[in-house]
């Protein structure tokens, strides 16, 4: 049975190693229970905030390289290339002669536009 189709105390959702799991109790609530041994010495906490701290830096470099400028820049401009021209480095010319179109349709429409208005 599917875990969205099955009652809550029979669901077991999968957790990483180390993460909290949510144990059902007798009167049909969840609680959070940590998997980690209470009786851990300092330096195995530190360690593992330290660990943390790591993740996060990572993290956070990886949002701050996505959200630069530069790489937005890069990426728009490889996502309008990628329509112009297919993986091997051929032009898509059916996208290439749509866009040509529009154009001299566009150009067309703002001469007729000029003309009508004179």
């Amino acid at each position: 049975m599917p875990c969205g189709a099955a009652p809550a105390n029979v669901c077991t959702p999968r957790v990483r190693r180390g993460s909290p799991t949510v144990k059902p109790i007798a009167n049909g609530e969840n609680t959070v229970s940590d998997t980690t041994p209470k009786d851990r010495g300092p330096d195995s906490l530190e360690r593992d905030i330290e660990a943390a701290r790591e993740r996060l830096a990572g993290t956070i470099d990886q949002l701050a390289h996505r959200a630069s400028p530069k790489t937005i820049v890069k990426r728009e401009v490889a996502t309008v290339k990628a329509h112009f021209v297919d993986a091997y480095g051929d032009p898509r010319t059916d996208n290439i002669l749509k866009v040509a179109g529009g154009v001299v349709g566009f150009i067309v429409f703002v001469v007729v536009v000029r003309k009508v208005t004179k």
